[in-house]
């Protein structure tokens, strides 16, 4: 037994390692241990009794882990989604498997669980892949939030109702009698429980919490969950019912957090084995040799969960994007698809063949997952919104233009371009990729069109050749140069402005094309200085020639800046930004008795040379002396080898 066990923590340290530097969900670590060691593996766990023991208290703790995380006001505020969308996506779901299966041969409990199993997506994966990416606020993320705290529910009555399926010996009347006397205990436990939760287990905790013991109180947890696991399973219920029941009544207690936090570390390890046990039942042999029909299976499954939480998305009114992104997010098996799995195989509901190919295609689906979570938005966006589409609307829009300006990028400067170009009648078309704001902004009235303005047939549609100008407001540099390079080519006498954060790109973008280039940060900062000028009573017709002579001058003026702490925190991680640094000339120093011009300093130059009062323009003939401040212009790497050289000579 000590030895099933060390080599069962080794395989799942070295998996976990392995899956989490490949971006993979650990559920699949654990499969994979449970497949290698497994009797159709190298068959080198030999206790599988204990371990299925071991297993079943990782779903009691899953369960528990569940409950407390079910919020009831939360499932009131969300009710039309979750109720609506995820209401409609289990009946749509669980339903057309239920019919297959049936087709296919298997009995009525057994394409009960199957389309149980497959009606169900992976909670845990998916919310911790869209927090990662900080999705979590998107309209899709919350559809797809919705619909798995249904399904969620939804898998309470099938707890309840497998271990009643598998007596065969119940049929027709009977067995509807059975559901509905399952039905009064579960729900005779539900208000025990609720009860109990109520008014016993406060005071229990509140006496435990004074105990200010940490180990106190994890046995308590402990104790309630597998308490109220008994009690379920005393009453004929499924275990893993009581422990759903246990956590939702301390999941609405100030106690929540404390012990979401104590039982992590117990679900995690357990909910660990569990998986495992669930590879160990996988015959791979047997999913290798039908391969093909695994793959089709798990395309077919993708595409019609896809499709059916669409349909539920539609019905209540929900955009066709995000159900879309919604449904390609939940077309996977789930954990509790495997814990239907693990509680048919152990009333021998189904055969061992199929539970092997219902968890190869879960294993599949739930690989595939990260993927599809992170390309979802796009791929919705690519099927609700074909190319032909993009340009039919974009021709349709720029049809009646001439003489107008297209926006590229509708953005918060594309916006406020237009809004001046409407007070001065100017007409203009906006071409942006945000199909969110595309449709807001269309339903204000806006000129916009969904598009990708750096691609020649949006530019054609948006009817370049009749546009007197082109505003580029987006900050992407590969797609200004690539739509620059395109209106070079298409309608070289049309101009470009093209709007940047900063000049690091100015030149670049000159010479591709563009005939005037407006950094943001400049012209804040010349904006600021003209006020200041003017408030301190200076001609304004001379505040406007220094600002046209700095922007002539590509704003090296503004170029520059001494570090200090709090910039240095920010900076220090690319030294090739350029920053001003003072040195000064002792009378040792190699360029003492030496011109301006000898120094050969390469990319750093020389702002000004500060000689006592004086402020002198560094000239190449101009001596430097002993006691000269030189200012100096440059980058971080290059700065320290010029000051060297001013001072070491090397």
């Amino acid at each position: 037994m000590y030895t099933d066990v060390l080599i069962l923590l080794f395989a799942a340290v070295l998996l976990v390692a392995i899956f989490r530097r490949l971006g993979q969900p650990v559920i699949l670590a654990y499969l994979l241990a449970g497949v290698l060691l497994g009797p159709h593996g190298a068959a080198v766990i030999t206790g599988q009794a204990i371990m299925q023991t071991i297993a079943e208290l990782g779903i009691v703790f899953l369960m528990f882990s569940l409950g407390l995380e079910f919020s009831l006001p939360r499932l009131i505020a969300m009710r039309m989604l979750v109720l609506g969308v995820g209401g409609l996506q289990v009946l749509f779901t669980s339903s057309l498997f239920f019919w297959l299966a049936w087709w296919w041969g298997l009995s009525l409990p057994q394409a009960l669980v199957v389309s149980g199993t497959l009606a169900l997506s992976s909670t845990a994966v998916v919310i911790k892949q869209l927090g990662e990416q900080k999705q979590l606020h998107t309209r899709r993320a919350q559809l797809g939030v919705s619909v798995l705290l249904f399904q969620d529910l939804a898998v309470v009555p099938l707890l309840v109702m497998i271990p009643i399926l598998a007596r065969p010996e119940i049929q027709g009347g009977a067995l509807l009698a059975e559901i509905a006397w399952a039905t009064l205990k579960g729900l005779f436990a539900l208000f025990s429980l609720l009860a109990v939760g109520k008014w016993l287990l406060p005071l229990l905790f509140h006496e435990v919490a004074r105990a200010r013991s940490d180990e106190l109180f994890v046995l308590t947890a402990l104790l309630v969950a597998l308490l109220a696991a008994s009690l379920t399973q005393w009453m004929g219920l499924s275990m893993a019912l009581g422990a759903f029941l246990a956590g939702m009544m301390l999941g609405e207690s100030h106690y929540r957090h404390q012990l979401e936090v104590d039982i992590r570390p117990f679900r995690d390890v357990l909910m660990g084995l569990f998986f495992i046990t669930i590879g160990m039942t996988m015959d791979w042999q047997l999913v290798a040799r039908a391969w093909w029909q695994v793959i089709i299976s798990v395309l077919g499954l993708i595409l019609i969960k896809s499709l059916l939480v669409l349909l539920a998305g539609r019905l209540m009114g929900e955009r066709k994007r995000d159900a879309m992104a919604a449904g390609i997010m939940l077309s996977q098996v789930g954990e509790f698809g495997f814990v239907l799995l693990a509680l048919a195989n152990h009333h021998g509901l189904l055969d061992h063949q199929l539970i092997s190919l219902l968890i190869g295609i879960g294993v599949i689906s739930i690989a595939m997952t990260p993927w599809l979570v992170q390309r979802a938005h796009g791929l919705a966006r690519s099927l609700t919104d074909s190319a032909l589409l993009s340009r039919s609307e974009v021709a349709q829009s720029g049809l009646s233009k001439h003489q107008h300006v297209i926006i590229a990028g509708f953005g918060r400067a594309g916006q406020t371009c237009a809004r001046f170009l409407k007070l001065e009648d100017i007409p203009f078309l906006a071409l942006d990729l945000d199909p969110e704001r595309v449709s807001e902004a269309k339903s204000a009235g806006e000129q916009v069109a969904f598009g990708d303005a750096s691609r020649r047939d949006i530019l054609l549609a948006a009817g370049l050749l009749r546009a007197r100008l082109v505003i580029i407001t987006f900050d992407d540099r590969k797609r200004v140069e690539a739509m620059l390079a395109l209106i070079k080519e298409l309608a070289v006498e049309v101009r470009v402005l093209v709007r940047t954060r900063d000049d690091s790109f100015l030149e670049a973008f000159k010479q591709a094309g563009a005939h005037e280039v407006i950094p943001e940060s400049q012209e804040g900062a010349l904006m600021l200085v003209s006020h200041l000028l003017l408030n301190c009573n200076i001609p304004i017709g001379r505040v406007i020639r220094r600002m046209e002579h700095e922007r002539s001058s590509q704003y090296r003026f503004l170029h520059g800046f001494y570090w200090g702490d709090q910039s240095a925190s920010n900076l220090e991680t690319d030294q090739l930004l350029e920053r001003l640094h003072p040195v000064l000339l002792h009378d040792q120093a190699w360029a003492v008795g030496r011109t301006v011009q000898a120094l050969a300093l390469d990319t750093v130059r020389i702002k000004e040379v500060q000689r006592g009062e004086q402020s002198l323009e560094p000239r190449p003939e101009l001596m430097l002396v002993a006691g000269d401040l030189l200012v100096l212009f440059g980058n971080a790497v290059a700065m320290e080898q010029a000051e060297q050289r001013l001072l070491e000579g090397r």
